[in-house]
């Protein structure tokens, strides 16, 4: 709820308030706004914050608090949530690629975009073949299947 309150700008506690004290919702009429910028939440991870801290994450997640980017678009708002999250973004390595076939057209068009930055590919079979018709060097992985040998569920983790 402060999540979308804040990328909202309706006070939706308040109003969730005055409702469990016996107004009527539709007599509040809360407003129903659609804002003009993009809100992406992120939550905080204490990996660099705490030396020896627990880096797998489980459904908890360990988070250690949350932050929100703001922006015109969806990449700058992004781009903003992992700043302030501590996660700077990128400017060189390797990315993986690995899409279903609908999204391989805007997957090879992000590749070429990454591969211009200077970003090396690599990708499974697929989505290399389709980023390498298109002139983009990628390198094949093979796909991940099942579980890695060191996980080893304890009677607390539920297993689907």
């Amino acid at each position: 709820m402060p999540f979308v309150s804040k990328a909202t700008g309706v006070q939706l506690a308040k109003l969730a308030t005055r409702v469990v004290l016996g107004e009527n919702l539709a007599d509040l009429k809360p407003p129903h706004r659609v804002p003009e910028h993009v809100s992406v939440k992120e939550a905080v991870l204490p990996f660099t914050r705490f030396p020896g801290a627990d880096s797998r994450l489980g459904p908890e997640m360990k988070s250690t608090g949350e932050v929100m980017g703001v922006g015109d678009t969806f990449p700058v708002a992004f781009g903003k949530a992992q700043v302030a999250s501590g996660n700077p973004l990128p400017i060189e390595g390797t990315i993986f690629l690995s899409v279903c076939d609908s999204d391989k057209s805007a997957a090879t068009i992000l590749g070429q975009r990454l591969a211009s930055l200077g970003f090396d590919l690599c990708a499974t079979s697929g989505t290399a073949r389709a980023l390498q018709s298109l002139g983009v060097a990628a390198r094949e992985v093979n796909k991940v299947s099942g579980r890695p040998a060191a996980y080893r569920p304890t009677s607390l983790t539920r297993v689907r």
